[in-house]
């Protein structure tokens, strides 16, 4: 619903265009760090990425060490390591390269240095963090986490391989470097994937009970881009505009739902990233989310029908139909982009679902979500992702 009373700040400077990585040492400079301790993976080093970054970060005599030994969902005992490399190394700021788990381990890294109380899982939750961390400037290669933007750490507890999240406006970036030249070298399944948590988060966004005239703008413009320009991205990955208008249109949608927070999708995209099951979080949006709007549909006519308008739908006959038409342009960017279209089809079982429920049902995201649901109705959801069409 609107809400006119609203309080919306973004306290990273986002740096935004093909070629502003060069702005990296200049900002790195300008925050005051003199060596960094860049946190990666190694799919990020095999690509060359970091080859110009080391000339960058040389032309102005800033130091650096490379962690890259993130992996994907990045767990608890891989963030210490990476700070005790840091503090080893006396490394002043953190760079975090690549997708959200490279910027997750960032963030988690630059607290840890100077939060030492404890184990990094006594971080665990929302505002627990107390001493500033070390000054983060995240580098995105792939569109769609934001979490350049976010005050969250998302990661995976080694002892039971749940995912966890530690939450606090400290840990938001000082800088982005948003260049849209670093996610060419991302595959199609991934440019898919990662476009998909960028549709969810802008969707669920829009939709939230909590929205505000601010934040619907930035997520319906984000649907818009990610409709005209995720296709383009998958089938033509050299494709610069297209992948400019993919980048952006993630910016944009991080900046609507780090004040909304999101709704069911990502709710269960969580504990299908866990366990055994450890589906990349956009796939497990991409296979829920047709469904979850179906169910939250009743909750917001209206808003489901501004979605459908932006993604390219003609009006129906009645707001219901209008709205309707939402979740069919959904499934049909979903089946254009070649990402599967049912739980069973990545191997997730039906006896899971009570456990995935019931793991959702501890999200602070069901709180905003435009129909209240109980475990049943998760259950409902998984039920038909599993059979999808």
């Amino acid at each position: 619903m609107n809400n006119l009373n609203f309080v919306f700040s973004i306290p990273t400077l986002i740096v935004f265009g093909c070629g502003c990585i060069e702005e990296l040492g200049k900002r790195v400079g300008e925050l005051g760090g003199s060596k960094a301790i860049i946190v990666t993976d190694k799919g990020i080093v095999s690509s060359g990425i970091l080859d110009g970054i080391r000339d960058i970060l040389r032309k102005n005599d800033i130091g650096f060490v490379i962690f890259d030994e993130v992996e994907p969902n990045p767990l608890d005992i891989t963030v210490e390591k990476g700070a005790d490399i840091a503090i080893k190394e006396e490394c002043d700021i953190v760079i975090g390269i690549g997708g959200g788990s490279s910027m997750d381990s960032a963030k988690a890294i630059a607290m840890r240095v100077k939060n030492r109380e404890g184990t990094l899982l006594d971080y665990v939750g929302v505002n627990k963090v107390k001493n500033d961390p070390l000054p983060i400037v995240a580098v995105p290669t792939t569109s769609g986490t934001a979490s350049e933007l976010t005050i969250f750490s998302v990661l995976t507890d080694s002892r039971d391989l749940t995912k966890i999240s530690i939450g606090s406006d400290l840990l938001t970036p000082k800088v982005a470097i948003c260049d849209p030249i670093l996610t060419i070298s991302m595959p199609p399944n991934v440019t898919a994937m990662t476009g998909m948590d960028a549709l969810t988060h802008a969707i669920e966004s829009y939709v939230t009970t909590v929205a505000t005239p601010v934040t619907k703008a930035l997520a319906l413009e984000s649907i818009r881009l990610i409709s005209d320009n995720l296709r383009k991205a998958v089938a033509r990955g050299e494709d610069t505009y297209a992948r400019s208008n993919m980048l952006l249109a993630s910016l944009l949608a991080g900046m609507a739902f780090r004040h909304t927070r999101l709704g069911i999708a990502h709710a269960l995209a969580m504990p299908l990233g866990s366990w055994d099951i450890r589906l990349p979080h956009g796939l497990a949006n991409a296979l829920v989310l047709p469904y979850v709007m179906e169910f939250n549909l009743p909750g917001n006519l209206e808003g489901y029908a501004d979605i459908a308008i932006a993604m390219g739908e003609s009006p129906g006959n009645t707001l219901r139909e209008t709205a309707l038409r939402s979740i069919k342009a959904v499934k049909e960017l979903i089946e254009d982009i070649g990402l599967p279209r049912s739980l069973k089809a990545v191997g997730v079982k039906k006896e899971d679902f009570d456990r995935i429920a019931q793991e959702a049902m501890k999200s602070g995201n069901l709180a905003v979500n435009p129909r209240v649901c109980k475990k049943e109705d998760l259950i409902s959801i998984l039920e038909a992702s599993y059979e999808g069409e």
